[in-house]
């Protein structure tokens, strides 16, 4: 069995707390290796580290940092395979799946080679008599991250590369369940040519948490995972002086009008709701049809589909259309509230419950389940699954569909589907939640706009990546600027253009 390590100044630290986690194989229920957990003096120590190394850093030119980024790109196409292949081994998500984490993050790296022009100040001339004023964006300093397990390439990513490229030194807090990939991640940036000390990763639990939240020298803390622990972080932080931004969890609505076609609805419900066994805060979780009638149709259509997935390990390649949970824990609690649905009066109409794959008895797979007539009082409705599972909440009109994702506790993605144009912009306009899509199922914004939820699922007030990413990691700084040339007769001064 492998002991994983953290990375302190541009080298693999073994561990000196004397505590460890188990990483399993979720294909197989095994420990494959064991991570780290990080005492305070662990984190101070990698603190200390990047408080030494950030200034420097932050006194290179914006373009020179993007050439980082730049190189940073091309050797995350050269080892995406190898990404990939370690992610889905400690995760369980298909390849193809793995491949998407490690793009998606990718993206916003490209987006950050830009970093020179994102961090243009502005400037007047003459703002007053032979008076200038100009702004500059200038590092915050040592920041840093705490990322969750489901996405342990693209989240990651999504902090510490414009933490960086605005010239700050950033610590990376990664999930203790698949912490591999974040580790390769700072070795390739070091690789690209990043100083030793600007990125750190430090694996741990609450108590390296605590000392991340607690420390002054840290500025931002940045936090995606469930939302007790984003209120927590939040909180915290905040009472520190740390400038924070938390995302937490989601039930993502689905709304499908009358008008809609039912096929692509149909599509778009299996991929968003099943893909990556439902381990996204994006998946789609609730289908909202309205009517009836639009509600049988749109079951008679999920059936099959759902009765064909392909559950397996990703060493089964293309032919598995999702794998295991994470944990034996993830996929206990999924099994908890699926029967807490049957309890309360869904209709079970897929039944997942059963499933077993010969030879990999021991793994977290979960089957896929549907359930027809869910109430917004049942758990499996008001709880995030995080799981294969897919609820259907049938809605009488549109205001009353609309209603529903509106009266959510969580406001992260939403989607509507129709051929309607004043439907659709209506809904748009009106929804109280963060991001949209119409006709699209998962309404993940591309790298150069931004990223975040309202309500319980957002924390903070700027999102990640695009604009908002420079933003966060920079403070603005504003210079108001005469040059005295010289003395009138009287002690007055007198204001010439300089050469």
């Amino acid at each position: 069995m492998q002991d994983l390590s953290h990375y302190l100044n541009g080298e693999h630290v073994a561990g000196t707390s004397g505590r460890f986690s188990d990483v399993y194989n979720p294909a197989t229920g095994e420990v494959q290796a064991r991570c780290p957990l990080a005492s305070v003096e662990e984190v101070n120590q990698a603190v200390e580290i990047a408080a030494a190394a950030q200034p420097a850093w932050g006194a290179v030119n914006p373009q020179r940092r993007a050439r980082v980024m730049m190189k940073f790109v091309d050797l995350l196409n050269r080892d995406m395979d190898k990404l990939a292949e370690a992610l889905s081994r400690e995760h369980g998500k298909t390849l193809p799946d793995a491949k998407g984490d490690v793009q998606r993050g990718l993206e916003v790296v490209e987006y950050c080679i830009g970093a020179p022009q994102m961090l243009k100040g502005e400037f007047t001339d003459s703002a007053g008599p032979g008076i200038d004023m100009y702004s500059m964006r200038q590092p915050l300093g040592v920041t840093a991250g705490i990322t969750p397990f489901n996405f342990p390439a693209m989240i990651p990513m999504w902090m510490f590369a414009p933490a960086i490229a605005c010239g700050n030194a950033f610590i990376l807090k990664p999930s203790e369940r698949d912490p591999s990939v974040p580790l390769m991640l700072a070795e390739l940036m070091e690789e690209a040519g990043l100083p030793k000390g600007i990125l750190q990763v430090v694996n741990g639990d609450k108590e390296a948490v605590d000392a991340i939240l607690d420390h002054p020298v840290i500025q931002s803390i940045g936090f995606v995972g469930s939302t007790p622990i984003a209120e927590y972080i939040y909180g915290r932080g905040c009472s520190n002086g740390k400038r924070v931004q938390c995302f937490g969890g989601a039930k993502n609505h689905m709304i499908v009008m009358p008008d809609a076609d039912m096929d692509q609805a149909a599509d778009a419900l299996i991929g968003a709701g099943y893909g990556a066994a439902g381990e996204r805060c994006m998946a789609i979780s609730v289908a909202v049809p309205v009517g009836d009638e639009t509600a049988d149709r749109l079951i008679e259509k999920l059936v099959p589909r759902i009765e064909k997935l392909k559950v397996g390990p990703y060493t089964a390649g293309d032919d598995v259309d999702y794998g295991p949970v994470v944990t034996a824990a993830a996929k206990e609690n999924i099994l908890r509230l699926v029967q807490s649905g049957v309890d309360q009066g869904a209709e079970l109409v897929v039944d997942g419950r059963d499933f077993s794959l010969q030879g990999y008895e021991d793994g977290f797979f979960v089957g896929p389940h549907l359930f027809d007539r869910v109430t917004p009082d049942m758990d499996i409705y008001r709880k995030e699954i995080f799981g294969p599972v897919l609820s259907t909440v049938r809605a009488g009109s549109y205001e009353e569909a609309l209603g529903l994702a509106m009266d959510h506790e969580y406001g992260n993605g939403t989607a509507i589907f129709t051929r309607d144009g004043d439907t659709a912009r209506d809904f748009a306009a009106r929804v109280n939640i963060g991001m949209v899509g119409i006709n699209v199922p998962i309404p993940v914004p591309l790298a150069y706009h931004t990223f975040g939820g309202w309500k319980k699922s957002g924390f903070g007030d700027l999102n990640q990546h695009g604009p908002d990413a420079f933003k966060f990691y920079t403070r603005t700084k504003t210079v108001t600027s005469r040059w005295p040339s010289g003395l009138k007769e009287g002690g007055e001064f007198h204001f010439k253009a300089m050469d």
